[in-house]
């Protein structure tokens, strides 16, 4: 089970191993197995395997910088966030490469109808998503903050 899922916008959400956001991080494993499909074909599975778990690791410590930090403080309905505990960032990492994984297995057509899925199954659940989250934190909109904020 889920952590944290009683409120995803407590600043307690991102302090155990898996949380609501932890799918936000499978679908990174997906966008990861797809690009560096076409960026390093050359390469095989395991090193693009490795790759995207790089990548996911720099995130994460990106994720946990006083930038981000106080970006999505004033830009999403994510007031109380503290950054992820050790645990929880080892967490998305494994996330990440288990939906890369999963994501060379389904192929392309069923990974994106499963990515299609999850957003939405995360935009019911917490009313926050990949999507959503990435485009308030570049592109804020007041209306989509305002309908978080209202479902906490």
């Amino acid at each position: 089970m889920l952590q944290g899922s009683e409120d995803p916008w407590s600043s307690d959400n991102s302090q155990h191993l898996l949380d609501p956001y932890s799918l936000t991080h499978m679908l990174h494993g997906f966008v990861l197995c797809g690009l560096l499909a076409l960026v390093a074909a050359r390469l095989s599975p395991v090193w693009r395997l490795w790759l995207a778990v790089t990548v996911e690791a720099v995130w994460e410590i990106v994720e946990n910088s006083e930038f981000v930090f106080r970006r999505y403080r004033a830009q999403t309905a994510a007031l109380g966030y503290h950054g992820d505990t050790i645990i929880n960032s080892l967490g998305d990492i494994f996330v990440c490469g288990l939906g890369f994984v999963l994501a060379r297995n389904l192929g392309v057509r069923r990974t994106l109808a499963l990515f299609l899925a999850t957003e939405v199954t995360l935009v019911f659940w917490i009313r926050d998503s990949l999507l959503l989250n990435v485009l308030m934190l570049i592109y804020p909109i007041d209306a989509i903050r305002d309908w978080q904020a209202a479902g906490h």
